[in-house]
């Protein structure tokens, strides 16, 4: 069959090889035909409660195989889903279900206290689907919603419903941080993501015999990515939640023979600081990607020298770009360290200056893209909408250059941009020469308000295992690699820095301290 709809990557495999191993979750194992027919009875439960083709329906659970279930399930009853982080706050969960008039959620039953504190806040909120049976039943006021459980999704008939959709159909609203600090959704159809997932599939060479580690949470466009991407192939997706302890992920990873990995800068910064990756081998490990913000040259180094002999993919994208936009060969690494690469298949990306032209080879310029795979546009957001879909494409907010073979590079980002005594610094190039110091594991760096230059240059930095870097260390380290206007005004150590559930660093969290 022709998968021109999500949900068909999942109804393809569960056709053609029914046994074949769809998820491992610790001691579960779920194969593609019985995935199909958990997505069924949730996609049929969820019609009876009256979910329709454009309806928004919450998916508030952990990495799983339920997840997987539920994700393809409220697809195959035309729904579209809002993921929402595990870890997000009532004020968060009440913000995202109320902006998008979520009528029905799916979620487990320790999560039911957190609805329950939101209650009459959840005004258009009808019904919660539990995938477990409920542990607590005085954990939430049943008379403010019908509440169903695992029992009543097995009740019913595991066929697919086979609705009549396009691909032009919406299919998930993801929320990202917006300008005026509320998160916004990004509206992706169904060919949105199934574009980008195509492309994604082509240039990565996967293959049904593939088996991807994921520690990434789905409702981060880039988890998703790893899903959808390896159901298309009838690949196995292996979930492991505990990378808090980082140890035990890669023993999962040997364990169950995984050929992929995926991480954001952090992600490998803490497999190479906290655990022992340089002790372990793993025979089947094919392939690495990395995306989530620029990883420094410096720790790109070290993953090449701790993986070596494994393709590694650096990449780059957005979740209004339904995740991907660029990705750099793994041939071409050694020589253009630094550099996101070119655009993925079905995809183009261009260079626009302040005054709407275009750049020419190294000036910079806003990334703008354009492709099937971009955004329909922001929920409710039409002015934000604007802003960033215009004539050009979609308006990245990255600050890039392009060199001469057609390479592109991150200068930085238009809000991360630090003006200090009449200069433009940009926080990412001081960021990526702290890391180059033996015993930095993490930083970030932001401008503060200064009476006299605007704003003074300071960067928070993470030791690695303990080490001692004093103040005046690092920014004597600075001073020999950087102009003076570029070297930080003031250091700050850190046992760690806070990041968002998708493990990316919060600038915002810094600036407010």
């Amino acid at each position: 069959m022709t998968s021109y709809l999500i949900h068909h990557f999942l109804e393809k495999h569960a056709q053609a090889t029914p046994e074949q191993l769809a998820c491992l979750h610790e001691n579960e194992v779920v194969t593609y035909g019985e995935m199909e027919r958990q997505a069924n009875r949730i996609a049929r439960l969820l019609r009876e409660l009256g979910v329709r083709r454009g309806d928004r329906v919450a998916l508030f659970l952990e990495n799983s195989s339920a997840y997987i279930a539920a994700y393809y399930g409220i697809l195959k009853c035309g729904g579209v889903t809002v993921a929402m982080y595990a870890t997000a706050t009532a004020k968060t969960l009440s913000y995202i279900l109320n902006d998008c008039d979520v009528g029905v959620a799916l979620t487990q039953s320790k999560h039911l206290a957190l609805f329950g504190e939101r209650h009459e806040q959840l005004p258009k909120l009808r019904a919660i689907v539990l995938v477990d049976a409920p542990i607590n039943e005085n954990a939430i006021d049943r008379r403010a919603w019908k509440i169903f459980t695992s029992y009543h999704i097995a009740q019913q008939p595991d066929t697919s419903l086979n609705l009549p959709l396009i691909n032009l159909n919406l299919a998930s609203i993801i929320y990202t941080s917006g300008s005026t600090g509320e998160p916004r959704g990004a509206m992706l159809s169904h060919l949105n993501i199934v574009a980008n997932t195509r492309s994604i599939v082509s240039y990565l060479d996967l293959t049904a015999q593939d088996r991807i580690m994921i520690v990434l949470p789905f409702p981060y466009v880039y988890g998703k990515s790893l899903l959808n991407t390896h159901f298309a192939v009838g690949a196995t997706a292996i979930i492991d939640n505990r990378f808090v302890f980082p140890n035990v992920v890669l023993k999962t990873m040997r364990e169950k023979a995984a050929t992929g990995f995926a991480g954001v800068p952090s992600t490998y910064a803490i497999l190479l600081g906290k655990s022992a990756v340089r002790k372990m081998e793993f025979p089947a490990l094919r392939y690495l990607t990395q995306a989530g913000g620029a990883m420094a040259p410096a720790l790109i180094r070290e993953v090449i020298e701790v993986f070596s002999g494994k393709k590694i993919f650096i990449m780059y994208g957005a979740t209004e770009a339904s995740a991907r936009l660029s990705y750099l060969p793994p041939k071409d690494l050694p020589r253009k360290l630094g550099s996101i690469g070119k655009p993925i298949p079905n995809v183009e990306l261009r260079l626009i200056k302040d005054d709407g032209k275009e750049a020419g080879p190294d000036e910079v310029g806003e990334i703008v893209a354009r492709g099937a795979n971009v955004m329909q546009g922001y929920w409710k957001q039409r002015e934000e909408t604007e802003a960033v879909l215009t004539a050009h494409g979609f308006h990245t907010g990255d600050l890039g250059r392009m060199d001469d073979e057609g390479f592109f590079y991150i200068v930085g980002r238009k809000r991360d941009m630090i003006k200090s005594a009449g200069n433009r610094v940009s926080a990412k190039e001081i960021e990526e020469i702290i890391l180059e110091h033996p015993n930095i594991l993490e930083t970030a760096v932001i401008g503060v308000p200064d009476q006299y230059i605007g704003e003074a240059i300071c960067a928070f930095i993470v030791p690695k295992n303990g080490a001692l870097v004093g103040s005046e260390e690092l920014v004597a380290f600075c001073k020999t690699r950087l102009p003076e206007y570029k070297v930080p005004r003031a250091v700050v150590v850190r046992e760690s820095l806070p990041k968002n559930a998708s493990g990316k660093i919060m600038k915002e969290a810094l600036r407010r301290e």
